[in-house]
């Protein structure tokens, strides 16, 4: 049985990502905030984890508890990561240590995070992303009444080190009621996402399962190969009132190009169009 094949964890902090510039655009005081210490608390949850719509055998949920801090534009986060499905009951499997930099200009025309992001994973993990030890990102995007544009790239090291792409199209939507305290955003978007792979024969070479060189030969060519990995059509629904932000996002992906190794399904890929949601609550202080 293949436990944990190919479960999300980098997944997580491209949508925290992608949630964080939704839940900009829903406090309005961001800017005259930018000088003073913000304290958040949050927790995720992920009815199907998956890592660009590559899944697990055992169709997983997750669940992340999340703290941050803010000042200036400067951040520090961190998220753990607990997993549930029919074998294992809400187990801790790994963290993630981020910290970086938001900015947008006077305008909010022009906006976009660069943060660097540590992996903790538990000794006996059988997630695949646990050869990755490190990754480097850069989002940027570019706001008008009409549509906006996102693009993005990320390096995830290990002994090769993988390098990825995104890009996306996404209107924002946002109400205020009547009360001047409550915001809601409605944010429809469609990404695609591309990169390489080496991560995945990292993995199976640290498991020492590669033990057939024709299974071997496919995966490395493979996975060293700068792919799409997966579109992605998603309609975030952010609702921000007082302290708190509350988040829902629908989505459905479509994963291209999955890694495989003829006659060796152990080492290959698994992964169908999925629909799965994301619903987050976070508390600022």
């Amino acid at each position: 049985m293949k436990i944990y094949k190919q479960l999300m964890l980098l997944k997580f902090v491209l949508l925290f990502t992608l949630q964080s510039f939704a839940q900009t655009a829903t406090d309005s005081s961001v800017a005259a905030n930018k000088k003073k210490v913000e304290f958040k608390i949050g927790i995720n949850y992920n009815s199907r984890l998956n890592y660009f719509g590559r899944t697990d055998s055992l169709k997983s949920s997750g669940i992340y508890p999340s703290a941050e801090i803010n000042y200036d534009g400067w951040f520090i986060k961190s998220d753990f990561i607990f997993i549930n499905n029919r074998v294992i009951n809400t187990q801790y499997t790994g963290s993630i240590l981020s910290g970086g930099y938001n900015f947008s200009d006077s305008k909010e025309k022009f906006s976009g995070s660069i943060y660097l992001s540590k992996f903790f994973y538990q000794d006996n993990s059988t997630l695949v992303q646990s050869a990755i030890k490190e990754q480097a990102v850069a989002n940027f995007s570019f706001s008008n009444t009409i549509i906006n544009i996102n693009i993005g790239g990320d390096a995830k090291f290990n002994k090769a080190t993988d390098y990825g792409a995104t890009a996306g199209l996404d209107h924002l939507q946002r109400f205020e009621l009547k009360d001047g305290k409550t915001i809601i955003v409605l944010d429809p978007s469609v990404y695609a996402y591309a990169g390489t792979q080496n991560f995945t024969q990292t993995y199976y070479q640290q498991k020492k399962i590669l033990f057939l060189p024709a299974g071997e030969e496919q995966v490395t060519q493979d996975s060293k190969k700068f792919n799409l990995l997966a579109y992605e059509v998603s309609f975030p629904v952010v609702l921000a009132t007082g302290k708190f932000i509350f988040s829902l996002t629908p989505s459905y992906i479509l994963p291209q190009n999955l890694v495989q190794a003829p006659g060796h399904p152990e080492l290959s890929e698994t992964g169908k169009n999925l629909f799965y949601l994301t619903a987050g609550a976070t508390i600022k202080f």
